[in-house]
Protein backbone atom coordinates (compact mmCIF):
# COMPACT_ATOMS: atom_id res chain seq x y z
CA UNK A 1 0.00 0.00 0.00
CA UNK A 2 2.60 2.56 -0.99
CA UNK A 3 0.44 4.77 -2.64
CA UNK A 4 -1.44 5.12 1.30
CA UNK A 5 1.70 5.37 2.90
CA UNK A 6 1.74 9.69 2.49
CA UNK A 7 0.00 11.94 5.03
CA UNK A 8 -3.89 12.62 4.20
CA UNK A 9 -3.96 15.98 5.96
CA UNK A 10 -4.69 19.25 4.38
CA UNK A 11 -1.54 21.70 4.59
CA UNK A 12 -1.53 23.40 7.82
CA UNK A 13 -4.01 21.20 9.16
CA UNK A 14 -3.35 20.25 13.31
CA UNK A 15 -4.52 16.31 14.27
CA UNK A 16 -7.09 15.33 16.13
CA UNK A 17 -6.28 15.24 19.53
CA UNK A 18 -9.27 13.49 20.74
CA UNK A 19 -7.73 9.50 20.61
CA UNK A 20 -11.35 8.43 19.74
CA UNK A 21 -9.85 9.86 16.51
CA UNK A 22 -6.02 9.17 15.67
CA UNK A 23 -4.96 9.82 12.29
CA UNK A 24 -2.84 7.08 10.50
CA UNK A 25 -3.50 3.44 9.01
CA UNK A 26 -7.04 1.78 9.47
CA UNK A 27 -8.94 -0.96 8.98
CA UNK A 28 -11.98 -2.75 9.01
CA UNK A 29 -15.10 -4.23 7.06
CA UNK A 30 -17.96 -3.60 5.54
CA UNK A 31 -20.51 -6.29 5.01
CA UNK A 32 -22.72 -6.77 1.69
CA UNK A 33 -25.56 -9.20 1.36
CA UNK A 34 -24.73 -10.36 -2.06
CA UNK A 35 -21.27 -10.76 -0.67
CA UNK A 36 -20.99 -13.51 2.18
CA UNK A 37 -18.12 -12.50 5.52
CA UNK A 38 -16.35 -9.38 5.90
CA UNK A 39 -15.54 -7.46 3.23
CA UNK A 40 -11.47 -5.56 4.36
CA UNK A 41 -10.36 -2.28 3.91
CA UNK A 42 -7.39 -0.75 3.91
CA UNK A 43 -7.40 3.04 4.80
CA UNK A 44 -5.32 5.82 5.79
CA UNK A 45 -7.05 8.94 7.57
CA UNK A 46 -6.83 12.12 8.72
CA UNK A 47 -8.89 13.92 11.78
CA UNK A 48 -8.17 17.99 11.77
CA UNK A 49 -10.79 20.13 12.59
CA UNK A 50 -14.24 18.13 12.51
CA UNK A 51 -13.09 16.93 8.84
CA UNK A 52 -12.22 13.34 8.23
CA UNK A 53 -9.95 13.21 4.81
CA UNK A 54 -8.11 10.32 3.67
CA UNK A 55 -7.72 7.56 1.22
CA UNK A 56 -7.89 3.26 0.80
CA UNK A 57 -8.43 0.25 -1.16
CA UNK A 58 -10.93 -2.90 -0.32
CA UNK A 59 -11.44 -5.75 -3.08
CA UNK A 60 -13.22 -3.20 -5.10
CA UNK A 61 -10.63 -0.72 -5.64
CA UNK A 62 -8.73 2.27 -4.28
CA UNK A 63 -10.78 5.01 -3.27
CA UNK A 64 -11.09 8.80 -1.53
CA UNK A 65 -12.70 9.61 1.52
CA UNK A 66 -14.32 13.20 2.80
CA UNK A 67 -16.64 13.90 5.06
CA UNK A 68 -16.96 15.06 9.11
CA UNK A 69 -16.88 14.39 12.48
CA UNK A 70 -18.38 15.48 16.07
CA UNK A 71 -16.58 15.56 19.46
CA UNK A 72 -19.87 16.05 21.23
CA UNK A 73 -21.68 12.99 19.73
CA UNK A 74 -18.60 10.45 18.05
CA UNK A 75 -21.13 10.81 15.24
CA UNK A 76 -19.62 10.57 11.83
CA UNK A 77 -20.67 11.33 8.02
CA UNK A 78 -18.39 11.00 4.69
CA UNK A 79 -18.50 9.91 1.20
CA UNK A 80 -16.34 7.24 -0.01
CA UNK A 81 -15.54 7.60 -3.88
CA UNK A 82 -13.90 5.10 -5.82
CA UNK A 83 -11.54 6.09 -8.26
CA UNK A 84 -13.76 5.98 -11.63
CA UNK A 85 -16.27 4.30 -10.36
CA UNK A 86 -19.58 4.80 -7.89
CA UNK A 87 -19.50 6.79 -4.34
CA UNK A 88 -20.92 5.31 -0.87
CA UNK A 89 -22.45 7.49 1.85
CA UNK A 90 -21.39 6.25 5.46
CA UNK A 91 -22.97 7.41 8.44
CA UNK A 92 -21.30 5.93 11.82
CA UNK A 93 -20.44 6.54 15.36
CA UNK A 94 -17.57 6.44 17.46
CA UNK A 95 -17.46 5.51 20.96
CA UNK A 96 -13.52 4.91 21.55
CA UNK A 97 -13.92 1.45 19.67
CA UNK A 98 -13.41 2.31 16.39
CA UNK A 99 -16.16 3.59 13.93
CA UNK A 100 -19.49 1.44 13.51
CA UNK A 101 -22.70 1.96 11.11
CA UNK A 102 -24.36 2.11 8.05
CA UNK A 103 -23.06 2.56 4.50
CA UNK A 104 -25.55 3.32 1.69
CA UNK A 105 -25.40 3.43 -1.94
CA UNK A 106 -28.97 5.00 -2.96
CA UNK A 107 -31.43 3.91 -3.78
CA UNK A 108 -31.40 0.55 -2.95
CA UNK A 109 -27.63 -1.34 -1.34
CA UNK A 110 -27.16 -1.18 2.32
CA UNK A 111 -25.01 -2.50 4.77
CA UNK A 112 -22.91 -2.43 8.13
CA UNK A 113 -19.13 -1.71 8.39
CA UNK A 114 -17.07 -1.13 11.37
CA UNK A 115 -13.46 0.68 10.95
CA UNK A 116 -10.93 1.02 13.54
CA UNK A 117 -7.13 2.32 13.92
CA UNK A 118 -4.15 -0.35 12.92
CA UNK A 119 -2.99 -1.14 16.56
CA UNK A 120 -6.66 -1.44 18.07
CA UNK A 121 -7.12 -5.07 18.64
CA UNK A 122 -10.21 -6.12 16.64
CA UNK A 123 -13.42 -4.26 18.44
CA UNK A 124 -16.16 -6.94 16.61
CA UNK A 125 -14.28 -10.06 18.47
CA UNK A 126 -15.72 -10.31 22.18
CA UNK A 127 -13.72 -12.41 24.61
CA UNK A 128 -16.73 -13.79 27.17
CA UNK A 129 -15.81 -15.28 30.41
CA UNK A 130 -18.37 -17.11 32.90
CA UNK A 131 -17.48 -17.93 36.34
CA UNK A 132 -19.58 -18.91 38.61
CA UNK A 133 -18.94 -18.85 42.64
CA UNK A 134 -20.97 -21.76 43.08
CA UNK A 135 -22.26 -25.33 42.05
CA UNK A 136 -25.95 -25.16 40.43
CA UNK A 137 -28.16 -27.84 41.45
CA UNK A 138 -30.45 -28.25 38.54
CA UNK A 139 -33.14 -31.01 39.55
CA UNK A 140 -33.33 -34.26 37.19
CA UNK A 141 -37.10 -33.06 36.93
CA UNK A 142 -36.50 -29.70 35.31
CA UNK A 143 -33.87 -31.20 32.68
CA UNK A 144 -36.10 -33.91 31.80
CA UNK A 145 -39.05 -31.82 31.30
CA UNK A 146 -37.16 -29.60 29.51
CA UNK A 147 -35.75 -32.31 26.58
CA UNK A 148 -39.54 -33.00 26.13
CA UNK A 149 -42.37 -31.86 24.31
CA UNK A 150 -45.66 -30.34 25.44
CA UNK A 151 -48.52 -32.12 23.94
Amino acid sequence: MDELQRDASPPGALSELDGRFPSGPWTGFYLERCHPGRQWMELRLAFANGRIRGEGRDRIGAFTFSGSYHLRDGTCHWIKQYIGRHAVVYRGYNEGKGIWGVWDIPPSMRGGFHIWPVGMSDPTLQAQTEQVDEPIEVSRELVVSAGQRQP
